[in-house]
């Protein structure tokens, strides 16, 4: 990492054509750099201007007097920006050699390219975010779903980092009484104190618990979940993925193996990422290209999270359509009997009653009977129990961290139980106290405990 007391710029904004493009310049010199090259409207200086500002302007080279562009120009001054530095921020034309132009122009007149991630960086390394809050930066970007950006907005918002504090003092209180009775044994402590911290710490360790089952719901609102759908030729799957889209997306003709290539589409069910797949139809084929189609179709459902297998009620369920339901064992599978309008629904229920012991459902691919409950099977299959509160983590290393905290917790209730030694008793809950603060980027100091410990119990007054 280079030196963190540069003064950094980069293009803020994707690089393409556009009808605006902005340029970000943070660090103790934004100001007067950025004061050489802007070329104000009316009669200025951007060292008197107000914080939170816009210029009207142009960017020139002070050297040749060269205009590169009319902009509007940001003005913010420390310690209420991004950064917690003096920021200003070019809204220029959107084209890239426009923005190129600008940038490098800056590049010569002192400042330096901004290292991938390095103003969040700075957000985090000058007290303005922690480090869950600078992580969900790039969930936010990254968000594939509504859902996906909502959990990224409360966690930028601080909603886990709250979650995290209170945890983490509660845990603090902990340690700090444990570890007056070991500093100041002179003191006529209360030794029943530490007594009554049990059930404080199994609180802890359910909260933790229950923060660490709210990953895997997490990591299907950003990452989703793959839906395939195989059935034989012309049971109507293509006509199924285009009745779940909303969109003709796939081909659908009376003739058996139309579909030879996988088709692949998106689209959300309650907030979840849905990566729908249809396929080619599986029979046996001398058909070279068909063939390639089926071998495709089978590794999709390899990947595949859920399977859906299509059947055609009004032929019956073939020892065809049996042998793909014996395939899909082991999978998360829905079988979908398709043309219910052709047969009744009462029919379709009495000729596949033997269904009984697998997820069915009864649609219409062609008129849109039964695809919102398709639908809500889906979901339901999709995350299961799984936690779906706002307190919810959303992170690998977040995961982790909290799994050790919870662990050496643990650890702590076995210590405590076998009436160890106080001094073996804080070796874990300094453990757990060290991981729960890795997850925000806090470091809990000696300090921090003596503080509390002070201000809490008052030794020695």
């Amino acid at each position: 990492m280079k030196n963190l007391n540069d003064t950094i710029a980069a293009i803020s904004t994707p690089i393409g054509v556009g009808g605006i493009g902005i340029i970000r310049i943070s660090g103790k010199d934004a100001i007067p750099i950025a004061e050489t090259l802007f070329k104000p409207k009316r009669n200025i200086k951007l060292s008197d201007v107000d914080s939170h500002t816009i210029h009207y302007g142009f960017i020139r080279d002070p050297k040749t007097n060269e205009i590169f562009d009319e902009v509007l120009l940001t003005v913010m001054w420390a310690p209420k920006t991004y950064t917690k530095e003096d920021i200003v921020e070019i809204n220029c034309h959107g084209g890239y050699l426009t923005l190129s132009k600008i940038l490098n122009l800056l590049l010569k007149n002192g400042i330096r390219l901004a290292e991938p991630g390095e103003f969040t960086l700075r957000a985090f390394l000058n007290g303005r975010i922690d480090l869950t809050r600078a992580e969900a930066v790039m969930d936010l970007i990254t968000a594939k779903s509504e859902a996906a950006m909502r959990l990224a907005m409360r966690h930028l918002q601080g909603q886990l980092n709250d979650i995290l504090s209170d945890l983490e003092n509660k845990l603090l209180d902990i340690v700090s009484l444990y570890e007056a009775h070991v500093d100041f044994p002179e003191e006529d402590l209360d030794g029943n104190d530490l007594k009554n911290v049990l059930d404080t710490i199994e609180d802890l360790i359910q909260n933790l618990n229950r923060l660490s089952e709210g990953f895997h719901y997490s990591r299907l609102i950003k990452e989703g979940v793959g839906v395939c759908i195989i059935g034989a030729p012309n049971v109507g799957k293509s006509s199924l993925l285009n009745k779940l889209l909303l969109k003709d997306r796939a081909i659908v003709t009376p003739i058996p193996g139309t579909t030879r290539d996988v088709i692949e589409d998106s689209l959300e069910i309650n907030g979840l990422p849905v990566r729908i797949i249809d396929t080619a139809g599986i029979r046996d084929t001398d058909d070279i290209i068909e063939k390639e189609g089926i071998k495709r179709t089978r590794m999709a459902v390899e990947l595949a999270d859920i399977v859906i297998v299509v059947c055609d009620i009004s032929k019956g369920i073939s020892q065809e359509d049996l042998l793909m339901i014996e395939q899909t064992r082991g999978k998360k599978t829905i079988i979908a009997i398709n043309k219910v309008d052709l047969t009744g629904l009462d029919l379709a229920r009495q000729k596949t009653n033997f269904l009984s012991n697998h997820e069915v459902c009864y649609i219409s691919a062609l008129n849109g009977f039964g695809i919102s409950g398709l639908k809500d099977v889906i979901f339901k299959i999709a995350v299961g129990n799984m936690v779906k509160t706002d307190a919810i983590i959303s992170n690998e290393r977040h995961k982790h961290l909290i799994d050790m905290t919870s662990k050496a917790l643990h650890n702590v209730v076995q210590e405590i139980r076998q009436d160890s030694p106080i001094d073996i008793i804080l070796i874990p809950l300094r453990e757990g106290l060290l991981y729960l603060g890795e997850i925000t980027g806090r470091v809990i100091s000696d300090e921090a405990i003596l503080d509390r410990i002070f201000s809490k119990f008052c030794i020695g007054k």
